[in-house]
């Protein structure tokens, strides 16, 4: 390797940069959080904006429009963006719509029971002699109504008269509304301007990158977006499609929160592996409010209704689209929500597929050419 005077310059600034990083790292650490924090507006918007683009450039595929110069061109671009937000809009109204009242209904039906339960449970245990009579006496004066409503009054009203509580709360709703709002009208700009903003940046990577650096950054890039594409729309699919069955299926067998329970069941099937067992569990809690039988049978019924998604639906609609193998799906939920909670587990399986992708390409010896081709001609599709 032939040495000349730029190099050792470069060597030398970045030696003494990764020093200056070490050195002063709680700094540098506390200066990238600063910059993380107020940018996460943008990070947000971005984000929004690719979740959007999806069902964007659904509609811009399947939309009749004029030439890009005319009226009817020019208006195409805005409401196929409108309607993709109209429709997540329309989406979420929908679920907040069968999900709270009837949990409202159920949290309900659970502090009337209370009492009820807590007699029963204090009169068996003191009719089998488990319970020492000191203690079944003072269950017994326990008043567990008001017991309840004092609990529920904690948890509705807080503690009101603590200004510091109030304030901060406050100050916290304001700041994620006005974060919200700002994303949404950065992902707006993105969105409107994709094109240019994406011939700017071409220009850039011809620019300042030599050609095989541009074109394994390109490949690189066009995988990950690949596996971000798919993973989403695959998974979307799949939480409805269990939604809907979950909820017919608990139609057809007179179980009780069937439209709640079932669309609780498709938002919390977004999250890979452990989802869905996450919204049998809270469903089966309210079940048990009206019947513990039928919420043995709802525990039957979800156990099969997921055999059958696991065997028949996942793989066609999400595992098969990504390629990756059942253990590392599970890896990465795993280290995924250790690392970011539920976040992580969201962005820990497209990520991996892309890893994995990567890597096989590699060891194998597939081109690059022929994967962009190739992942070009299927997201056309």
């Amino acid at each position: 390797m032939k040495l000349d005077l730029k190099t050792c310059l470069r060597a030398g600034v970045t030696i003494f940069l990764l020093y200056l990083c070490i050195h002063y790292w709680p700094v540098a650490a506390g200066a990238a959080s600063l910059l993380f924090s107020a940018a996460m507006p943008l990070v947000l918007g971005a984000a929004m904006a690719y979740f959007v683009n999806i069902l964007m450039t659904f509609y811009e595929r399947h939309l009749p429009g004029g030439a890009e110069g005319k009226a009817g061109g020019r208006a195409r671009k805005p409401l196929c963006m409108t309607l993709a937000f109209a429709t997540l809009l329309i989406i979420v109204v929908l679920l907040l719509v069968l999900v709270i009242p009837e949990l409202i209904s159920c949290i309900r039906v659970i502090a009337a029971g209370v009492p009820a339960v807590a007699a029963d449970l204090t009169a068996w245990f003191e009719k089998q002699g488990v319970l020492p009579e000191t203690v079944a006496e003072a269950l017994n004066q326990i008043d567990w109504k008001s017991r309840v409503s004092e609990i529920a009054g904690v948890l509705t009203q807080g503690v009101g008269g603590a200004v510091n509580v109030i304030v901060s709360a406050v100050s916290s709703v304001v700041s994620g509304v006005v974060t919200f709002f700002m994303a949404l009208i950065f992902s707006i700009y993105l969105l409107l301007g994709k094109e240019k903003l994406g011939g700017q940046l071409n220009k850039l990577m011809e620019k300042y990158l030599k050609k095989p650096v541009e074109r394994r950054v390109r490949y690189v890039v066009g995988i990950v977006n690949d596996c971000f594409h798919r993973y989403i729309v695959g998974q979307c699919t799949e939480a409805v499609i269990l939604g809907v069955l979950c909820m017919l299926g608990m139609l057809l067998i007179r179980l009780p929160y069937a439209t709640m329970i079932g669309a609780l069941v498709g938002f919390t099937a977004l999250i890979p592996v452990a989802g869905a067992y996450i919204g049998a569990f809270v469903g089966a809690f309210m079940i048990v409010t009206v019947s513990p039988v039928k919420a043995l049978v709802f525990l039957v019924f979800i156990v099969v209704l997921q055999q059958l998604e696991g065997n028949l639906i996942y793989p066609r609609v999400v595992g098969s689209s990504l390629g990756l193998p059942a253990i590392w799906v599970l890896a990465a939920v795993t280290v995924g929500g250790g690392v970011l909670g539920i976040p992580g587990m969201l962005l820990g399986v497209p990520l991996t597929a892309a890893a994995y992708r990567l890597i096989r390409n590699d060891v194998y010896g597939i081109a690059e050419s022929a994967e962009a081709r190739k992942s070009c001609s299927e997201n056309k599709k």
